[in-house]
């Protein structure tokens, strides 16, 4: 449309010059250093025209290869584009091996294959191809070696997944050396740590850790929890115990896991009285089950007033089945065996536990009643299997 207004405007104004130029053609004459050119005005407009055109074809010739390599790049690109989406699409729906080649495939015509490779290293770890999906991330590397950070936390992500934690550290180690204080990275070595309960280590990175803030405060918690824990587990002098205490955060203090492993630690250094005086603040700040558990666990110096003091307590707490598998349990130690077998029976009908079936079978061992024993050891053992189990029948004589 456009064009054909051109060509009619342009016969239109031809029209009109030769008309008035075939009455009158004129005449120019140009005089430059000593020499004369004459001609008329339709040669010299036909001249300028040519001269025009000239220039148009000759910028025509210089821009025409740019522009068809531009042309062929967008082509390639479009194509580029298409092939890596179709690999996406193939590899989300799981088809990881078709995804894989096209996604390749892409890479070798792309303007920028770091992308594709490390899609690609993706679909082949997902088919278990760990020597493949290595060399996806190599050439991702060699294509774009500003990118290497990229391509090792993709690799650090990916070992992590498959538990090849050894690689991963190697591969978290090089990384760090790179950029010591990559946030990602940091994180991606806290859980490296956390998996191979490499406490020491774990506790050096948290600080960082929660100075980037990449891993949430609750997992950050979760870790200090576990890593104290084993410290307070493997601690087996006294005053280490108390010391390793020391080290525990204060808003941690008050974890049931924490302070479980710290009583236990006491005990098991025979600080049994240290720890008898501790549950007992305890558990006058807030009562909690656990504890009052590991109260009856305590081989204080003496366990008649922690009897009497865990029977205070029965006052208001008639009904407590960890109170009152306590005070059985003190009631063993001091010797009273008719208190200790009446209190166990309460805590059996209140919630029959395994460890209250277990203390009740001992103490009917020791009062002679063995057959009403190895009931209570088969109940007891059938709350753990979840199963019942049945008490085996005499053997009739030959």
């Amino acid at each position: 449309m456009k064009f054909g207004f051109i060509v009619i405007v342009a016969l239109f104004i031809s029209a009109i010059s030769a008309h008035f130029l075939l009455q009158d053609p004129g005449y120019v004459a140009i005089s430059f250093r000593g020499y004369l050119i004459e001609m008329s005005v339709p040669v010299l407009a036909a001249l300028a025209l040519l001269l025009v055109f000239g220039i148009w074809l000759l910028r025509w010739a210089i821009l025409t290869p740019r522009r068809l390599g531009e042309a062929a790049g967008r082509y390639r690109a479009g194509r580029a584009g298409s092939k890596l989406m179709q690999g996406m699409i193939e590899v989300a729906e799981g088809n990881f091996a078709r995804g894989e080649k096209l996604l390749a495939r892409a890479a070798s015509t792309s303007d920028a294959p770091l992308f594709n490779y490390l899609q690609a290293a993706r679909a082949a770890h997902l088919q278990g191809h760990d020597e493949r999906r290595d060399e996806w991330l190599k050439l991702a590397y060699e294509a774009t070696p500003e990118a290497a950070n990229a391509v090792l936390l993709t690799q650090a992500e990916l070992q992590l997944e498959r538990e090849q934690y050894e690689q991963a550290l190697a591969t978290l180690r090089r990384l760090e050396e790179n950029s010591p204080e990559h946030s990602y990275a940091i994180a991606l070595l806290g859980r490296l740590y956390y998996r191979l309960k490499d406490w020491d280590q774990l506790a050096e990175i948290l600080p960082r850790l929660r100075k980037h803030g990449r891993i949430t405060q609750e997992t950050i918690d979760r870790w200090s929890v576990r890593l104290h824990r084993e410290h307070l587990d493997q601690a087996q002098d006294g005053e280490l115990v108390i010391e390793t205490w020391r080290k525990v955060p204060q808003r941690l203090k008050a974890d049931i896991v924490l302070l479980d492993a710290y009583y236990m630690g006491l005990m098991r250094s025979g600080q049994h009285d240290k720890a008898a005086k501790g549950l007992a603040a305890e558990l006058k700040s807030e009562w909690r089950g656990p504890l009052v558990r590991l109260f009856g666990l305590v081989e204080g110096a003496d366990p008649s007033k922690q009897l009497r003091r865990a029977e205070g307590w029965l006052v208001k707490r008639g009904d407590d089945p960890d109170l009152l598998l306590t005070v059985a349990r003190l009631c063993l130690r001091v010797e009273l065996w008719g208190k200790a077998r009446s209190y166990l029976e309460s805590v059996i009908s209140l919630r029959p536990t395994p460890e209250a079936y277990q203390d009740y079978g001992r103490l009917l061992n020791q009062l002679g009643e063995a057959d009403a024993a190895a009931d209570a050891f088969r109940e007891g053992l059938g709350l753990v299997t979840n199963s019942p189990m049945p008490a085996i029948p005499h053997l009739a004589p030959d």
